[in-house]
């Protein structure tokens, strides 16, 4: 597959489509230019998600300033789309990263030559880029990373897809690459299991990758990336590589897998063991990120398999 050029997302969290025919009429505010995410996810009701779902709508979701490989390019009903491989996403669907369609408006041309320089990366839920110290420009979600190019006590400057902007240095961690370094000194499972809790009652998404959303395999991905460990995009995917561990020898930050038919089907859902016979996860579509017991958990019966991405 040839590569026709090098993108950047330019919007808070971009949605990646399963084709440029599957967004429905209410889900135009996930189109724009800037894309109002909140919004969006605001005007859907439970029947709405649960179509995203259901009729596989969606793949997956980027992040502001992350980089995209362009494909293919169409125009459908007078929009302008772009089919994307991202990199950053493992995936066995390519191997160049994870597919999809995604509206023309919110990508740009990529910034060169930046991406292991040090960056802002957002440990904050969410966080705001700043045009000035007082002009806000757009809610980012959780580890949205961007090139640093200046640093005071209470700010520090970012180069964003679009020019210059600011982020609170409270809302922020500092790394040199595109991935935060392992910390040594913290056991990075029960670290994992620390960060999920963060988002306890957070509503699931289908396709969700921000903390905006989380679907079940976006949140380990999310929450091992913190640790700047890179695992593969979806469940069935995880579920392949990482080390395998033998129920007896669970500790938390391990992945938990879930199959139909008892546990010998296809692989659909993962979560994270929190220790003492618990697992955080992001469930469904009717809940949200919560801890369960595994010996009540509806699903027990169909754990197939566990895995450690974290020593």
């Amino acid at each position: 597959m040839s590569i026709l050029k090098r993108m950047m997302v330019a919007v808070s969290v971009a949605t990646v489509w399963t084709k440029p025919e599957s967004p429905r009429p209410m889900d135009e505010l996930a189109l724009k230019y800037p894309a109002e995410i909140r919004e969006w996810l605001g005007h859907m009701t439970l029947e709405d998600k649960l179509d995203l779902c259901l009729e596989n709508r969606v793949q997956t979701q980027i992040l502001y300033g992350s980089c995209v490989l362009v494909v293919e390019e169409m125009v459908r009903e007078g929009k302008g789309w772009s089919k994307v491989l991202i990199p950053q996403q493992e995936t066995r669907k390519d191997d160049l990263g994870y597919p999809g369609w995604v509206p023309s408006c919110q990508l740009v041309g990529e910034a060169k030559a930046l991406v292991d320089t040090k960056r802002a990366e957002v440990i904050s839920d969410k966080a705001w880029l700043y045009k000035n110290s007082t002009e806000r420009l757009i809610e980012l979600s959780y580890l949205t990373s961007l090139p640093v190019l200046g640093e005071t006590k209470e700010w520090v400057k970012v180069l964003t897809p679009e020019g210059e902007g600011y982020l609170k240095a409270d809302d922020i961690r500092l790394i040199d690459g595109p991935l935060a370094p392992k910390d040594g000194e913290t056991h990075t499972g029960r670290g994992i299991v620390e960060q999920g809790r963060r988002f306890l009652n957070l509503p699931y998404l289908w396709g969700g990758m921000s903390s905006f959303g989380y679907d079940c395999s976006g949140f380990a991905y999310a929450l091992h990336r913190y640790f700047g460990i890179l695992i593969p995009r979806d469940a069935s995917d995880q579920a392949k590589q990482g080390t395998l561990v033998d129920k007896e020898q669970l500790e938390p930050g391990d992945l938990l897998f879930f199959a139909h038919e008892d546990g010998k089907g296809a692989i659909h859902h993962v979560g994270i063991y929190a220790g003492d016979n618990q697992m955080i996860h992001s469930p469904e579509t009717i809940k949200c990120i919560e801890i369960v017991d595994l010996s009540t958990f509806k699903l027990a019966k169909e754990h197939c398999v566990s895995r450690r991405y974290w020593e």
